[in-house]
């Protein structure tokens, strides 16, 4: 076993109810390799190595700001600065634990999250610590975007965090949510950030939840996301999906409650020798529930693209609605895209629909242009954005949109 399990003198030891939980992660964490199913196209051979630390000893200086007002919570080499952070008063926000645990934190933390099913969160949950706890109070319109942002700065240190947020959005409230990953020092450092995400969507509520992911190159970055949405209530999830030598990000919402609806949409841009991870996991528990997935990939080099995607229809969910649809441009010779879309269904009386598909750019187009004296790679680069822009397009908060553009 490498050294992901450390002895390590963690916050609030005599709270029996937290060390249970940090016990039961530590003991049933197991390194999955390619005979576990949903690891299959995710080698994990970067996490084998032993010489990872847990303390960092370096303070991240540079911070890169969002091009955007936002109430910020940052982030620093996996430690919360509430120092730097702006938390608003018309919403709650505060450490996950602090001189102890709420109740209402107690009630709701490691609830949707599975470690039995997901080794990452077993793992999270052995370092349960650092994190936030956000909840919009009932019928509270956000006037800006909430936004979490992970600064990573490591020098030559080999840093491994971990992080677990709570965030509850209360009925007839509406909220936007973002996350953002970014790096602040040399491209080539090496850490793994372990990240999990537990939200609850409560009836009536909206939120739409914007993540960039732009690690270093040989970072790895994992994060786990587990969505609760109740009746007549929405989740709009947008994310991109860039940088790092491995990343995953995987999305598993619940559909518990008529008018439920989750929409999913990722785009994933990768080169060199990555491996891009997208997986989603949406259950319709109940009738008349929606959900539509949506995932681009733009893959070069020797990288690989991965979508793993399941719409699961429970026995009495008639009257649902669930579609996912993957594609992908390959680059290059040597790119890769491994594609596994699936369908449970249990219902009579239901609409689903998955598909997927690869391909080149289309050199009649290139031709054109270029017959129009744009360069060749310019060509390109207009033909890449034009197949992101139907994502990207959905973003309807103009300043969000503009942003994820210029990563594009």
């Amino acid at each position: 076993m490498p050294n992901l399990l450390q002895n390590k003198k963690l916050v609030a030891s005599d709270n029996a109810w937290l060390e249970n939980i940090r016990q039961q992660g530590f003991d049933a964490f197991v390194l999955p390799n390619t005979k576990v199913e949903s690891f299959k196209y995710t080698k994990l051979f970067d996490l084998k190595a032993d010489d990872f630390i847990m303390d960092s000893k370096i303070v991240v200086k540079e911070k890169k700001a969002l091009p955007f007002d936002a109430y910020e919570i940052h982030f620093n080499n996996g430690v919360l600065d509430s120092d730097l952070s702006i938390f608003p008063k018309t919403i709650e926000v505060c450490p996950i634990i602090k001189n102890g645990i709420k109740q209402e934190v107690e009630d709701l933390l490691a609830n949707l999250a599975d470690y039995k099913k997901h080794p990452f969160v077993a793992l999270n949950n052995a370092y349960l610590q650092e994190g936030v706890y956000i909840k919009v109070a009932k019928n509270t319109v956000v006037d800006k975007p909430i936004a979490i942002i992970n600064h990573t700065s490591v020098g030559d240190e080999n840093l491994f965090y971990n992080i677990h947020n709570l965030v509850v959005v209360e009925n007839g409230a509406k909220a936007e949510l973002v996350e953002y990953a970014c790096y602040n020092g040399e491209l080539k450092s090496r850490y793994f950030a372990n990240i999990v995400s537990e939200i609850y969507v409560q009836d009536y509520a909206n939120l739409t939840h914007y993540k960039i992911q732009d690690e270093a190159f040989k970072a790895i970055h994992i994060a786990n996301n587990f969505i609760n949405v109740e009746q007549n209530a929405l989740y709009k999830n947008i994310c991109l999906q860039k940088g790092a030598n491995l990343a995953r990000n995987e999305i598993n919402a619940k559909l518990v409650a008529h008018q439920a609806t989750a929409e999913t949409n990722t785009i994933y841009k990768i080169s060199g020798w990555a491996t891009i991870d997208t997986t989603t996991n949406i259950e319709h528990l109940c009738p008349h529930t929606f959900s539509n997935t949506y995932v681009k990939g733009v893959v070069d080099g020797d990288a690989r693209g991965v979508f793993q995607g399941k719409v699961h229809i429970a026995k009495n969910a008639i009257k649902t609605e669930g579609k996912q649809l993957h594609r992908a441009l390959l680059l290059s010779n040597t790119a890769e895209v491994d594609c596994k879309p699936e369908l449970e269904i249990f219902a009579d009386d239901v609409k689903c629909a998955h598909g997927a598909s690869s391909g080149e750019l289309d050199a009649n187009q290139l031709f054109y242009m270029r017959s129009r004296g744009i360069d060749e790679e310019t060509a390109r680069q207009i033909l890449v954005e034009a197949f992101l822009n139907d994502i990207i397009y959905k973003i309807e908060n103009v300043d969000i949109r503009e942003w994820f553009m210029n990563y594009v």
